[in-house]
């Protein structure tokens, strides 16, 4: 509320239930900034700020208790318990929410809402306006609608002592998943099955997924967002998965490469060795003073050797790096921002200039190979998919790696296949 005017207020709905058919509906999540500012996970709610009232009121509109509805679809927090539950100065009914919003919405000069989210509340919001127009005697009219999100997302880049809990439980679940994943492994089974190592370990320790796996055998690794999950593992191939676990709504994210037999040909050492290089010298290059690019380049760099090395690239390195020659091999960046979603929320730029790296942040870096049928590739490398991922905090002194607890070292990841 120290962000915003003081004859402003701010309105934060809750994430609307989804229908995925008929009459069910997807699992729920709050909004992530509604989450971040409230902890609150039903849905129908509304969190309102008011910083002109009193010492900034923060008020909470939620469902009331209703044992007939929990009974059929689960218990409530209610009116009354919401204030001492969430910290919030008053709690009203959700039902309630026509008579009393146009009331707050009197001589706000300024609505801090992020139009566009959700149109279902951006209508109610507009008629809740237009009724108070209608009914008040002031003359003063919200002459603004200013969106949250580039303070709130700013707030969320830096991560507290509490979230940065949050961040190292949901990273060492990930590893756990992934292990699980990399011991199941063998020729003959089907990528879904690995997904279901993953998501059975995220389930019984309480979490979940993050968001959906991605486990690709052999050529389905160079798909970078690859979800259907449904191919048949082939003996002699790497799988790729990128997963992640949610714990607290904060999300880890973490990718490995591995052989589906447990054991690395020589070709496809040589390209995991290059990317697994990249992964270190990224990692490396997460200090605070550094900027937001600083990974990325130190990741190209590598890469680019590697991919000259073994006759992929041809020419001067310097040049390789400024024509982009590596492009068609790597199309992304190193890493991205993560928190409460997993590409989080946060400007990478500033002013035109790249953000610098300051303690508090959580990033992830993320180099890859994905090397496809290009006549120009020698056969030995074609459809190869290879991604190593780490979860980076970046801490006053350097950075702390939160996702150490599965293994990436070529050598280490068979030893754990083999039964070691």
């Amino acid at each position: 509320m120290r962000t915003m005017d003081v004859n402003a207020i701010a309105l934060i709905p809750a994430a609307p239930a989804t229908v995925r058919s008929r009459d069910t509906e997807y699992p729920y999540r709050p909004d992530s900034n509604f989450w971040y500012l409230s902890g609150f996970e039903e849905p129908e709610s509304l969190l309102v700020l008011i910083p002109g009232r009193k010492a900034g009121e923060y008020l909470i509109f939620c469902r009331d208790r209703d044992p007939e509805k929990e009974t059929w679809h689960g218990r409530r927090l209610g009116v009354d318990g919401a204030p001492d539950a969430l910290g919030a100065d008053d709690a009203f009914p959700i039902e309630d929410v026509d008579e009393i919003l146009p009331g707050l919405l009197e001589g706000r000069q300024h609505v801090y809402h992020t139009l566009g989210k959700n149109p279902g509340f951006d209508a109610q919001l507009l008629g809740w306006l237009k009724r108070s127009r209608m009914t008040r005697k002031s003359t003063d009219d919200p002459d603004a609608f200013i969106s949250l999100d580039y303070h709130l997302h700013d707030m969320r880049v830096y991560k507290s002592r509490a979230e940065q809990k949050q961040l190292k439980a949901a990273a060492k679940l990930s590893a756990k998943g992934h292990v699980a994943a990399m011991q199941a492994c063998q020729p003959g089974l089907w990528e879904y099955e690995l997904e279901a190592a993953l998501v059975h370990t995220y389930k019984k320790a309480g979490g979940d997924h993050a968001f959906m796996p991605i486990v690709g055998g052999g050529e389905n690794g160079c798909i970078l967002h690859y979800t259907e999950n449904n191919a048949k593992l082939r003996d002699g191939d790497l799988v790729l998965i990128d997963s992640g676990a949610e714990v607290g709504g904060y999300a880890g994210d973490i990718s490995r490469t591995f052989p589906i037999n447990g054991r690395f040909s020589d070709a496809q050492r040589d390209l995991y060795e290059i990317v697994l290089e990249a992964n270190q010298a990224g990692i490396d290059a997460c200090q605070p003073g550094n900027h937001w690019n600083d990974p990325h380049e130190a990741a190209v760099a590598v890469l680019t050797r590697g991919l000259k090395s073994v006759g992929i690239l041809k020419g001067n390195i310097k040049t390789l790096i400024k024509k982009a020659a590596y492009r068609p091999y790597y199309m992304h960046k190193t890493g991205h921002w993560l928190g409460l979603d997993v590409h989080d929320v946060g400007d990478y730029k500033i002013d035109g200039e790249w953000r610098l790296l300051e303690s508090g942040m959580c990033l992830t870096i993320e180099p890859g190979l994905y090397i496809g049928e290009g006549r120009s590739v020698p056969k030995a490398y074609r459809n190869t998919g290879i991604r190593i991922e780490d979860d980076v905090l970046i801490t006053a002194k350097g950075h702390e790696v939160i996702t150490g607890d599965v293994p990436k070292l070529a050598n280490d990841i068979e030893a754990l296949m083999s039964g070691g």
